[in-house]
């Protein structure tokens, strides 16, 4: 699995964001983002220093990051594959769609795969219902699925 960078140069990054961030109104959600993309997930000792910084309390920090499904506390693979779980996306395969996915990569839903290399998320409807069902890996995204393309979409991610 990979490790979250809790390096003194990623929180001085996070510091400058955070600096920029204090005189705005609502400044937590766009120090959130940055925290997340130079961390690569917020774990307790992010909320942390953006609780002390910000003046803002860990229970809200918390909530907020467990709220949003963009947040992550744990760092995720190198491929997120979400599959839609949406009504219309269920109604025709969904869930076969999401077993297929994890038994070939090796990770249950909102789990990585071993190597870290995949996370497997259950998301909800993402406004496509026309092409149910779906399946992003990252920003790509398949539509129209049959249990039969999964294994070819995984492998083109193994490599």
């Amino acid at each position: 699995m990979k490790k979250t960078s809790l390096t003194e140069e990623n929180f001085q990054k996070l510091q400058i964001v955070m600096e920029e961030e204090k005189g705005e109104k609502g400044p937590l959600m766009p120090v959130l983002h940055e925290a997340q993309k130079i961390f690569g997930c917020i774990p307790l000792e992010v909320q942390k220093k953006i609780c002390e910084e910000m003046k803002i309390p860990l229970s809200e920090i918390y909530g907020v990051i467990t709220f949003y499904s963009q947040f992550s506390l744990e760092p995720k693979g190198d491929y997120v594959i979400g599959v839609c779980m949406g009504t219309a996306c269920y109604v025709k395969g969904a869930q076969p769609i999401l077993d297929k996915v994890s038994e070939l990569i090796g990770a249950k839903a909102g789990c990585n795969s071993g190597d870290g290399r995949f996370s497997l998320v259950a998301t909800r409807c993402i406004g496509a219902c026309g092409l149910a069902p779906i399946l992003t890996v990252n920003e790509d995204v398949y539509g129209r699925l049959k249990l039969t393309d999964i294994p070819g979409i995984v492998e083109k991610y193994q490599k």
